[in-house]
């Protein structure tokens, strides 16, 4: 039998590039030498991965290979599928076809800015007949992968008509091990899913670690603190791994409808590691622990139910019995124990448990761990050197740069720089994005940030990007405020540019390479590598009917599924409804992948919250609605009032000081027309892009 299957045949639009090289792309390439001609990207072209590699590494080179196919085609365009073909790589075979070849070099050797060896460098060479892709470990190849799709992506964005590599060599590494980004998905639920679509969305931008927050509770002081006071108990906490049913840690968990069986949390965690990105599971202990302590009292510290009691005989054999249940879920080599925010007055107790936890993590799973940066004003007992430093608050907890001198590993999550809240944070502190502002030129001496930057004004308090002990950087996304504050496309949202900025920073640094990216280039790029990006459609993209329009039904309906799952805004849904007057409040006039909207109250449904507009809708006529919605809101015009738009809004609680509202971001519950017992009328819809 004749088999095809190793020919990948793509449809391209052309793009040529001329002598000028690369385009800027997100992160910047370090290293590129030009030569004579161009490896098009013609109608076919074979993908061949080394046989002699193929199964080396987890994920293995020919996985990598396998995603690298379907990103290629999600970028340019396929006119058949076809599997990657197995090779012997022999350079310039290549079949009469353009040939991309996917190998491994174990001579090859990268360093990171301070000397360390990394297997995340790769190595393009281009001809005219082939393209090789080489690095000495399968993570190395794949980021390799990102920077040619970059390319195809930038090229036919700009109107070109076919993909066209410039002849030459790239040369390019990473300057520090540690690139992630944490999410706080102890205060906020997050479905797994879309937690693996944030992973294949930032590895796009060479990011390689997601640092999963996953225990916490809500912070109000009238809740938590006072004699006599019960209000703890009732105070939103959640623990998002889910034991097994039967396990004697079951009642660890209050909200299971928001916490994470083993499976998704597995497929999660490999769909990550498939776009080379590394889970870092954090279970936040000793402060942060209402969860815990509402499931086992007796494990309070007095006056402070968020804290645990660590003299308390059964306090540690339970927090390793946690871990005990959940350590063989994980597949990272470091897992972070939180340990931040700790009463000061016990610091020997905290140091006490810190080392402890280490050296038990470390001999029952062969796991290091990190933890937050605290103070600990001990005469007698340190922290362990073993365990890495995540800084994230100078002065008051740590100053990184006398740790650093001490010997201790550190990721640099300063808040000043680094620090975004879901919605809002008190005071306008942090900023809904990265602060472009601060990342391009809010280093001392008006320079960029970068990893070893931890002091806007102070220059003393940073180090050089080559310390030996400076480890990289995680930016941090907080959910101070709840399930209620955002949607998780909304926090998308606010991570979508982060990611991609920090990207840059975090492979490149400041002020290191020629060839790192002047603000005004990101600016350019970014754009069009957000709505490029492979694997995921977290913009909620779809294609138009025409024009703009997505949906147009005239007519009547009680019920209608339209394939359109849903549409990220900016949009406009215009509709007509009249409900049923023995059954006004009952049944859904839209439902989506993301979104509901109940003809109770017009509520939008989201992430499990519910978002009422107020307005009753009236029976026996028709009301027309028309909704409007961008990433910063969501309104009503009801029958034509223009001059009277109607928002949908979210309460929050803030710290327990005040209530803040904030505007709404919904994406189009485009499924289904109608459902879950509507038996009113609905007419004349229609979808279009743009609010």
């Amino acid at each position: 039998m004749f088999i095809r299957a190793a020919l990948l045949v793509l449809t391209v639009c052309s793009v040529a590039l001329g002598s000028d090289g690369l385009k800027p792309q997100i992160p910047s390439v370090a290293s590129f030498k030009s030569s004579r001609g161009s490896f098009e990207l013609s109608p076919v072209v074979q993908i061949l991965v080394d046989s002699k590699y193929a199964g080396h590494g987890t994920p293995s080179l020919l996985d990598f290979a396998d995603t690298f196919s379907d990103d290629l085609k999600d970028i340019v365009g396929y006119v058949s599928l076809a599997p990657v073909l197995l090779s012997p790589f022999v350079p310039g075979i290549t079949f009469g076809i353009p040939t991309i070849y996917l190998t491994l070099d174990t001579s090859l050797k990268y360093k990171l800015f301070n000397g360390k060896a990394t297997d995340e460098g790769y190595d393009i060479e281009v001809s005219q007949d082939s393209l090789i892709v080489k690095s000495s470990a399968p993570l190395g190849v794949w980021w390799g992968t990102r920077t040619l799709l970059q390319q195809a992506a930038l090229q036919l964005a700009d109107g070109e008509k076919r993909v066209s590599f410039p002849a030459g060599s790239i040369t390019d590494s990473p300057g520090w091990e540690v690139r992630g980004f944490m999410l706080d998905a102890g205060r906020h639920w997050f479905d797994a899913s879309f937690l693996g679509d944030l992973c294949i969305y930032a590895s796009f931008f060479k990011i390689n670690e997601m640092h999963l927050h996953a225990s916490d509770n809500l912070w109000n002081p009238a809740f938590l603190y006072g004699d006599g006071n019960e209000g703890w108990k009732h105070l939103y906490a959640a623990f998002r791994f889910q034991p097994p049913p039967g396990s004697p840690i079951d009642g660890l968990v209050p909200h299971k409808n928001e916490s994470w069986t083993k499976q998704q949390f597995t497929t999660m965690q490999e769909t990550c590691a498939k776009h080379g990105i590394t889970v870092v599971p954090e279970i936040d202990t000793p402060g942060h622990s209402l969860v815990i302590n509402q499931w086992k009292p007796e494990l309070m510290e007095n006056g402070a139910p968020d804290h645990l009691n660590l003299s308390y005989p059964e306090t540690i054999p339970t927090i390793k019995s946690i871990w005990d249940e959940f350590l063989p879920w994980f597949s990272a080599s470091e897992v972070s124990i939180g340990a931040d925010e700790y009463d000061a007055s016990l610091a020997n107790d905290y140091i006490s448990f810190v080392n402890e936890m280490s050296s038990y993590i470390s001999s029952k799973a062969g796991k290091s761990i990190r933890i937050w940066g605290t103070n600990e004003p001990s005469k007698t007992m340190s922290v362990s050197e073993d365990i890495t430093i995540q800084h994230w608050d100078f002065p008051g907890d740590d100053i990184p740069v006398q740790l650093l001198q001490k010997g201790y590993r550190v990721i640099n999550s300063e808040q000043v720089f680094l620090y975004l809240d879901g919605k809002t944070s008190e005071g306008g502190q942090f900023p809904q994005e990265l602060n472009q502002d601060l990342i391009w030129a809010g280093a001392p001496g008006g320079k960029g940030w970068a990893p070893n930057v931890f002091s806007p004004s102070d220059p003393s308090n940073n180090t050089s990007p080559d310390d030996p002990n400076l480890r990289g950087s995680i930016f941090a996304l907080w959910n101070d405020w709840g399930n209620n504050a955002t949607t998780a496309l909304e926090i998308y949202y606010q991570l979508a540019r982060s990611v991609a900025v920090f990207g840059e920073k975090a492979w490149a640094g400041s002020d290191v390479r020629q060839t790192a990216l002047t603000r005004a280039q990101f600016d350019a790029a970014y754009p069009l590598l957000n709505a490029a990006a492979p694997g995921q459609n977290l913009n909620r993209v779809v294609k138009p009917l025409y024009g703009d329009v997505v949906l147009d039904l005239p007519g009547t309906y009680t019920a209608l599924n339209t394939l359109v799952p849903s549409v990220g805004p900016p949009y406009t849904l215009s509709f007509s409804v009249m409900p049923d007057d023995k059954t006004p409040s009952t049944g859904l006039l839209f439902s989506g992948a993301d979104s509901k909207l109940h003809v109770a109250n017009l509520t939008f449904e989201a992430t499990g919250q519910l978002y009422a507009l107020g307005y009753v809708l009236p029976t026996q006529r028709y009301t027309s609605v028309e909704i409007h919605a961008t990433r910063e809101y969501t309104y009503a015009v009801i029958d034509g009032d223009e001059t009277h738009p109607r928002y949908w809004y979210t309460l929050m609680d803030i710290w327990g000081d005040y209530m803040a509202l904030g505007n709404m971001s919904f994406a189009a519950p485009s499924a289904q027309i109608g459902g879950d017992g509507f038996r009113g009328k609905i007419k004349d819809v229609k979808l279009t892009l743009g609010a």
